[in-house]
């Protein structure tokens, strides 16, 4: 209870009143932050399901072509056909900043230009096939880190989210009512004993003026003895 835990003084209330207005700003705060974080949530998962549903596909018309690839080449030719790959392709790792999430950002470099170093091969032993599998693999790579990439943040937000609603329930149900008991107690001490004092006061007010009218009447007494 309120009444156990706080001394009822003016300038207790002056800090219960600080906390509460401190208190209600940053559930204000809180809930504006989770409400941008569930807007940006919602992209991307939208953007995530599009991109699941590109790569998904892209990686079974990829798994396709290999297996045609593979019905039509020897398994000799084909292991020697990917054995040294000609193109290089390395990746670089960022984080980003969005309401104090850091979510990753992923961009990748070949090393070369040339789109034609995809195929670490030659043509005359393969199948075209084989061609259309790897040109695949090659164009979704760019979708494969994207998508890898936008997993990871909803994650993170949603995490970030979670943390967020609690602490908005925290103020909202516990801290800022529990403020509001402590000011609505303190205020009605402070009442009770501003009322107790008035009252106190008035009843020594009322015993001084009853001293002085005691005091009159026996100096009035004491005239009329003398005058007689």
């Amino acid at each position: 209870m309120a009444s156990t835990q706080i001394n009822p003084t003016r300038m207790e209330l002056t800090r219960q009143k600080k906390k509460l207005a401190t208190a209600t700003r940053g559930h204000k705060l809180l809930k504006d932050k989770r409400d941008e974080l569930m807007r940006q949530f919602l992209d991307l998962v939208r953007e995530n399901k599009a991109l699941r549903q590109k790569v998904e596909a892209g990686l079974a018309a990829a798994n396709k072509n290999f297996v045609l690839a593979k019905a039509a080449t020897s398994d000799q030719v084909l292991n020697t056909a990917l054995l040294a790959p000609r193109q290089e392709v390395s990746l670089d790792t960022e984080t980003r900043n969005v309401m104090s999430v850091e979510i990753p950002v992923f961009r990748c470099k070949t090393r070369t230009a040339d789109p034609a170093d995809i195929y670490s091969y030659g043509f005359a032993f393969t199948s075209s096939d084989l061609d259309g599998a790897v040109r695949s693999l090659a164009e979704l790579l760019p979708d494969m880190l994207r998508l890898a990439e936008v997993e990871k943040s909803c994650q993170l937000m949603a995490a970030e989210i979670e943390k967020t609603r609690r602490r908005v329930n925290a103020l909202e149900h516990v801290m800022i009512p529990a403020a509001q008991e402590k000011i609505k107690y303190i205020s009605m001490k402070l009442d009770e004993n501003e009322r107790s004092t008035q009252i106190r006061l008035m009843k020594v007010k009322d015993m001084m003026l009853e001293e002085a009218r005691q005091e009159r009447i026996r100096e009035d007494a004491e005239q009329g003895i003398i005058i007689g």
